[in-house]
């Protein structure tokens, strides 16, 4: 069994992780883009909202069309479409095109986002379900602990454009993967019943869930935080503390460690707490360390020191949070999967996108838009937990769990 386990998250974990990899990897470039393109930090980090917002748009698509079609048809048309998005990323003469491009890239890259949530579904549920989106977060870890790496050496030995050739390689990689060693967990008969109709059936379905969606929206702002995190802290890394780009990689890798690593936990401590007990717990804990933070940046204690140590913390929390909470929201849909799983990613990566934009309008060269942001949403995931997750199913499951 934990073998069997171990073989899905490897290959789920790595075509998951291919999308990240090109958020990842260019965050250490964003400084330097905004040099070699003449721009500003606002529209540099254009860019970089819409890849989110493809993200989120296209796994509208990618999730229903998975329930139709099986699982591993999107996987293919999602890297080819990710690898000729790359291609025209690195070859963009101004920001404008780069932008376009970086949108092309996202509606490919969410293909690798939606599809693997939904064949962990099919293939598992409850603690064993948390289990494997744990792992499957472990091999994902690769991208927010060594892509800003990569990508800081790649931009020493090629430019920021070597970025772009970089994870066209990485998706080609992707598609043979997925044809040579996937396996379709969405057999033909399982198929019979899913069309437009039923998709959009679907959606009706899991708008009108204030359960799903609760959970759902515990799980991105959660997201937010982290994006608030990507999106920032280059500039604030680079510039307001004065880190190489190379530090800066090591830095952000740092905090990846937390999250990844308290993720390991999710399935021993979801089966003996209980998964919404588990939720409910570390999203207190989480919001309280980034309240602490902010506090103090807002008190005038700018150190990096201090910051580094509180994010640390802060997210080993929400590394329990988000697969507990995505393990919950898609439980009760094992028929639409793929639908229940698209919604989910989108409204993360729209939540994401909006929330980097409200902090972008508050740049000021310091650590407290960026830490205000994160400790926002954090309260709002807090409250969001503490009002969803009081239901009976859970205070009788928690019950027989401690038992």
């Amino acid at each position: 069994m934990t073998s069997r386990l171990l073989g899905a998250a490897l290959i789920l974990g790595l075509l998951s992780a291919i999308g990240p990899f090109a958020i990842d990897m260019y965050l250490p470039a964003l400084p330097t883009i905004k040099e070699s393109l003449h721009t500003d930090v606002d529209t540099v980090q254009m860019s970089l909202m819409a890849f989110f917002i493809s993200l989120g748009i296209g796994q509208l698509i990618y999730g229903p069309l998975s329930d139709m079609v099986g699982r591993k048809p999107p996987i293919y048309f999602g890297l080819v479409i990710f690898a000729l998005g790359s291609v025209g990323c690195a070859m963009a003469p101004d920001i404008h095109t780069l932008i376009v491009f970086r949108f092309i890239q996202g509606l490919g890259a969410c293909a690798g986002m939606v599809v693997p949530r939904a064949i962990v579904r099919d293939m598992h549920t409850g603690h064993d379900a948390a289990r494997l989106m744990s792992l499957l977060m472990l091999v994902f870890s690769v991208s927010p602990i060594l892509a800003p790496l990569t990508g800081s050496l790649v931009i020493r030995l090629a430019s920021w454009r070597g970025i772009f050739w970089t994870v066209t390689g990485a998706a080609i990689f992707g598609l043979i993967l997925a044809a040579t060693v996937l396996k379709e967990t969405r057999p033909r008969e399982q198929r019979v019943d899913s069309n437009l109709r039923s998709a959009l059936q679907a959606y009706a379905t899991l708008l009108k869930d204030r359960h799903y969606l609760g959970l759902v929206l515990i799980c991105s702002f959660g997201v937010a935080s982290f994006f608030a995190y990507l999106a920032n802290s280059s500039f604030v890394l680079i510039n307001h503390y004065g880190l190489t780009p190379t530090l800066y990689s090591f830095a952000f890798s740092i905090n990846a460690v937390a999250f990844i690593g308290a993720a390991q936990f999710t399935g021993k401590l979801g089966a003996r707490y209980g998964l919404a007990r588990l939720v409910r717990t570390a999203v207190v804990g989480y919001a309280v360390v980034m309240l602490a933070l902010l506090g103090l940046n807002l008190a005038g204690v700018d150190s990096l020191g201090v910051l580094m140590a509180l994010l640390f913390v802060g997210y080993g929390f929400l590394g329990l949070v988000i697969p507990s909470s995505a393990v919950l929201a898609l439980e009760d849909h094992g028929k639409i999967a793929g639908t229940a799983s698209a919604l989910l990613g989108t409204m993360q990566f729209v939540t994401g996108a909006l929330v980097v934009g409200v902090i972008g309008r508050f740049i000021d060269g310091t650590a407290v838009p960026m830490v205000g942001g994160i400790a926002a949403c954090s309260v709002v995931a807090l409250v969001l937990a503490q009002v969803t997750l009081r239901h009976r199913r859970y205070v009788v499951a928690e019950s027989v769990a401690a038992d």
